[in-house]
């Protein structure tokens, strides 16, 4: 009985590994909850399939785009490359109609799914804020309907639909237990809160640390924001320790829909990013902070990391963005958010491990990577994430070991039981 009992631990501590280090479909899987917002307001920005080339490469499997362009959904069919698309504001008003709901979905959605893996729909971008209040009275109808649309046509079950918010839409946002909705859109957002928890849909943000150090430099220490060793800081009532400000933002979201009765709610980060160049008075907008705030973001996405709040509830992150894009109006740094120039070269080495341009035939080489922690570096280079550093790899290749030791042990165990 006891040799029974052995061989029974044996084979759950080889299913245990397994289900750990693998997807799906049995294979090593890399970072579930990174993403990356591919923007298209340049005129010199590359084609959607050498875009998808470069997401293959970089073995990201989420993106998100901010329209429904169909040169990208057609080139991004039969890939692993999961899209959030997004309906413009300046479509919310028609879409209170259900009937022109339909109609949007019928002729922006379907055609595409299921071989493009269109698994989100923001409707509008940052409405609660937006400058044109009028937009507030259209967004939950226009919710509503979408999702009335999908579930007509037997597309609900993996589309999720919600909206894309500024971390402006708070009133309170320190410490993160004060977290609080601004006043004015407590209406709103109690029904469009009701609509995410009867769907199981998640609540996306747009958070910028960056924002707040530019600011308030004298006040937010650097290293706080940029994910660098720092004292942190505790929240007075929950006690709870934070040692970067993008989790403490998360959280302060998570208690301000709390407070609105909807606490199972999950918070999803839409965008983040730092800029690697700006105008003088950008205090911060600097290339090696880019790089070291994205590098510190990738190496918490890479031990899927939950906030202190929800710590074992990993938060999933779509970095802002994949390119820097020169139509963009506004301040230097509107434009200089990419991680990679148009032609696919690094905007900056954020110090993971490079491969070949897209466009070079070494892009299917792994073996010629090359590791650089040189944030200046804009080599013609892309960044492999599923190899990232010594210690991600090292992790995985004991993963694999273990994998194929227990396999072993348990056949070994097998033979002898017969």
């Amino acid at each position: 009985m006891a040799l029974l009992f052995s061989r029974i631990a044996m084979i759950r501590v080889f299913l245990i590994l397994f289900l750990t280090f693998s997807d799906n479909n049995g294979f090593l899987r890399g970072i579930a909850s990174l993403g990356i917002n591919y923007g298209q307001i340049g005129n010199n920005l590359p084609q959607p399939e050498n875009v998808l080339d470069l997401l293959i490469s970089l073995k990201l499997t989420k993106a998100r785009i901010y329209d429904t362009n169909p040169q990208i959904l057609s080139a991004f069919a039969n890939s692993s490359v999961e899209l959030i698309v997004t309906v413009e504001n300046q479509m919310l008003a028609s879409l209170i109609d259900p009937q022109q709901a339909l109609q949007w979905v019928s002729t922006r959605i379907q055609p595409y799914v299921p071989a493009t893996r269109i698994t989100g729909i923001s409707v509008g971008n940052e409405v609660f804020t937006d400058d044109d209040t009028a937009l507030l009275a259209y967004l939950v109808p226009a919710v509503v309907n979408i999702h009335g649309a999908l579930a007509q046509l037997g597309l609900d079950g993996y589309i999720k639909v919600s909206t894309s918010n500024s971390l402006a839409v708070l009133s309170e946002s320190f410490p993160p237990s004060a977290g609080t909705f601004n006043t004015e859109v407590l209406g709103v957002m109690s029904q469009f809160l009701h609509f995410l928890s009867s769907t199981e849909s998640p609540f996306w943000i747009n958070a910028y640390p960056y924002f707040a150090y530019k600011d308030k430099p004298d006040d937010v220490p650097l290293d706080y924001v940029l994910f660098k060793p720092n004292s942190g800081m505790d929240d007075p009532f929950t006690k709870l320790h934070y040692d970067n400000m993008l989790y403490a933002q998360v959280d302060a979201v998570i208690f301000a829909i709390a407070r609105m009765g909807f606490n199972g709610v999950e918070v999803r980060v839409s965008e983040t990013g730092w800029p690697s160049k700006g105008d003088s008075d950008e205090v911060g907008a600097t290339l090696e902070n880019a790089a070291a705030y994205n590098k510190n973001i990738l190496r918490r996405q890479m031990n899927n990391e939950g906030t202190p709040l929800r710590p074992n509830m990993r938060v999933e992150v779509y970095l802002f963005a994949l390119f820097n894009e020169d139509l963009k109006p506004g301040p230097t740094s509107e434009r200089n958010y990419g991680l990679f120039q148009p032609d696919c070269t690094m905007a900056y080495n954020v110090g993971l491990s490079s491969l070949s341009s897209p466009s070079s035939s070494t892009l299917s080489n792994p073996s010629s990577s090359t590791l650089s922690s040189d944030p200046s570096s804009t080599s013609s280079a892309s960044i492999s994430l599923a190899s990232s550093a010594t210690k991600d790899a090292n992790t995985e290749s004991l993963a694999v070991y273990w994998m194929v030791v227990c396999l072993l042990t348990f056949q070994v165990l097998i033979r002898r039981a017969y």
